[in-house]
């Protein structure tokens, strides 16, 4: 039996070790958009940051974990590596990125005809991936 959606997006869950920074670059840079902050069960608490009608879940647990994403690159691990938001304002933000200090994980590029991709680390190190599928 397939899935049988109730909403048409999905929320991420993000489990932050540095929870002010992500939640600041989640609202702040990116422009997501904070709703009430709630409880995390077991201890701590998560931000949720709605993006469209998905909703991006910064969870800071108590306590905070030791263990970071595992570095580099797309296919330097398994498991879930980076997310995608599909935008039109690709230059936009990989600049307001850099200028807070965000590291360029890969550069605007054209990875096939009509789609540019950037992708950039989060304060925690996840990989955000940018596409642009605007004609140029």
């Amino acid at each position: 039996m397939a899935v049988q959606l109730a909403k048409d997006s999905i929320d991420l869950g993000i489990v932050a070790r540095n929870g002010p920074a992500m939640v600041a670059f989640y609202r702040d840079v990116l422009g997501l958009v904070e709703e009430p902050q709630t409880p995390f069960p077991g201890g701590g608490v998560m931000y949720r940051l709605r993006c469209g009608t998905s909703l991006i879940k910064v969870v800071v647990p108590e306590p905070v974990p030791e263990q970071k994403p595992p570095p580099g690159p797309i296919p330097a691990a398994s498991g879930y590596r980076y997310w995608t938001m599909i935008v039109n304002n690709l230059q936009d933000i990989v600049q307001t990125c850099e200028a807070a200090g965000r590291k360029l994980v890969v550069p605007i590029r054209e990875v096939r005809p009509g789609v540019t991709i950037a992708i950039v680390e989060d304060p925690d190190g996840n990989l955000v991936e940018f596409v642009d599928m605007r004609t140029q």
